[in-house]
């Protein structure tokens, strides 16, 4: 479904990524691991357009991204949620969801199974976005991609800053979706909860991908979680 190969992204002259390499196939939930600032944030931008790659290709669905607009690459079904979040803090729950809907597929996302999906957004359905929690931003930040009705969802720094009993929430949300075949690249920090979720892994260091692997190698790599990932 994607398919990134030789990836070379750079703001001015400090290149940030150096041919990066990876693919996130269908129904598929794949990783995107390493410390901070160590390109997984770019990557995630490059595929977005928002910081075009200077060198490399993006397919998804054999479509060319690397030179199209963030709007477009959006409309081809990708659904990004971004790195803080980013609600609309004066619009309430119900008009984050509404602003962002898209009808396309057989069976689009409407407001009830985003509600039934995140059960707090039906409570909170008519507050603003700047009077929820962290976690039920998060929950609303995947609701509104989902609104869009992506075939590949990207969460960047899915559960950062949330609290355990969230975090957990938050995953469970993850693991519904995948059983219902939507393809997910993900970025968190979480490798216990990301080896329950994910098929397979990529670990990056300093623009580059040094590991690639499926979630019982790198459970049982513990050089690769310790080396890469500090844990």
């Amino acid at each position: 479904m994607l398919k990134v190969r030789d990836l070379e992204t750079a703001y001015g002259r400090s290149q940030v990524l150096f041919g990066i390499s990876f693919d996130v196939a269908p129904s598929q939930v794949v990783t995107l691991l390493g410390r901070n600032g160590m390109g997984k944030t770019t990557t995630v931008r490059s595929i977005m357009g928002i910081t075009p790659p200077r060198a490399g290709s993006i397919a998804f669905e054999k479509i060319a991204l690397e030179k199209m607009p963030s709007y477009l690459i959006a409309q081809a079904g990708i659904g990004l949620v971004p790195e803080g979040r980013q609600v609309f803090p004066n619009l309430t729950v119900r008009e984050n969801l509404v602003a962002t809907a898209k009808k396309r597929g057989e069976d689009p996302w409407t407001l009830e199974k985003v509600f039934h999906l995140f059960g707090n957004l039906r409570e909170r359905q008519n507050h603003y976005g700047n009077q929820l929690s962290g976690g039920e931003q998060q929950m609303l930040a995947i609701g509104r991609a989902l609104m869009t009705n992506p075939r590949l969802l990207i969460l960047d720094e899915a559960t950062e800053g949330l609290a355990p009993l969230v975090r957990a929430g938050i995953y469970r949300s993850i693991e519904q979706l995948k059983s219902q075949g939507l393809s997910i690249l993900l970025i968190d920090k979480d490798v216990r909860a990301l080896t329950r979720v994910a098929d397979v892994h990529y670990v990056l260091e300093k623009g580059r991908v040094v590991w690639k692997g499926t979630s019982a190698e790198l459970a049982a790599n513990r050089e690769v979680q310790h080396r890469y990932l500090g844990v």
